[in-house]
């Protein structure tokens, strides 16, 4: 593909929102998009690379071309065949890291539909479709969970088709072409979302690590069932969302390492409230058609966890 240079002086912005993901018993396939938001703001430069961050994580990540929304821009460019003689990007960041809300996933969808959201100014023919960006966002992440709800919005359902062998991927991993799918489920209107977010941090690694190799055929059956009838609770019957939250493959082993998450999804979960972790942890996602109660809340306060009610979002938007 020829490579053509954009011009300098193209602005966006991109406000890309965080998600969760598994929602109970949906490992690595269900996920919601909600309505905290992290903001880039791209302009194509003459040269170099400026890149300031504001807000959550400021302090944490590098401010260079290793940051991961600089690189997820290098990758958008490249996959419309244009690139940049300079950026300045500004990053301001709303989303809680390593805190189950797809931080990464979100830095990476935003950082790609800013660099679309460039090249569409460029030239129109270049606009990316949601398909590709799901594809795009998740060759990053390894899965398309996270980075499906914040690019499609809503309730997503998603899923990966492994081809033949290639050479490796973009994170050097991967060993088979791996198609990322994903569909949107639009929310039952009345369902709403409650954060619990602890002061500590999760590693996704160190959690996925604590998974078994094998779950008893049992268990897979159960979740099963479940995966299944929380897409219809989600959707059309919240009724229904205390047993299809319910989860036997993952949240159980990872309870030694998320003692606070494992007491308050009891707690919740005792109340009538489906709760479950929030992606890796340590977050607790709380789903309902109620008001959270506001003795629960205080009890998060004192335990020393944000109470966040976020809306449930439509996914990624580019200006």
């Amino acid at each position: 593909m020829l490579t053509r240079t954009l011009p300098p002086g193209i602005t966006v912005t991109a406000r890309v929102p965080a998600s969760s993901a598994n929602l109970g018993p949906g490992f690595d396939s269900l996920g919601i998009a909600l309505g905290l938001y992290d903001e880039i703001v791209v302009r194509t430069t003459d040269s170099g690379l400026t890149i300031r961050v504001e807000g959550e994580g400021a302090d944490d990540v590098p401010w260079g071309p290793s940051h991961l929304v600089v690189r997820a821009i290098e990758r958008g460019l490249e996959s419309a065949g244009v690139w940049a003689n300079g950026l300045d990007v500004l990053c301001r960041n709303v989303i809680p890291h390593s805190r189950g809300l797809g931080s990464s996933a979100s830095a990476v969808v935003g950082g790609l539909a800013a660099a679309r959201g460039l090249a569409a100014e460029f030239d129109a023919e270049l606009a990316c479709d949601d398909a590709e960006l799901v594809q795009l966002a998740s060759e990053f992440e390894g899965h398309p969970d996270n980075a499906a709800a914040s690019v499609l919005g809503g309730i997503v359902v998603s899923w990966t088709e492994t081809g033949g062998p290639v050479g490796s991927g973009v994170n050097g991993s991967a060993d088979h072409q791996r198609s990322y799918r994903a569909v949107r489920l639009d929310p039952h209107p009345a369902l709403g979302a409650t954060v619990l977010v602890p002061e500590e941090r999760s590693s996704t690694a160190h959690t996925r690590g604590l998974l078994p190799d094998l779950v008893p055929h049992a268990d897979a059956a159960f979740n099963a069932s479940r995966a299944a009838l929380a897409v219809v609770a989600l959707t059309q019957r919240p009724d229904l969302l205390l047993p299809a939250t319910a989860d036997r493959l993952h949240q159980g082993y990872r309870s030694s390492a998320l003692p606070l998450t494992t007491t308050w999804i009891a707690r919740l979960r005792e109340a009538g409230i489906a709760a479950m972790v929030s992606g890796a942890g340590p977050t607790v996602l709380a789903l309902s058609t109620e008001d959270f109660p506001a003795e629960l809340r205080e009890g998060a306060v004192i335990d020393g966890l944000r109470v966040l009610r976020p809306d449930i979002s439509d996914g990624v938007r580019v200006d």
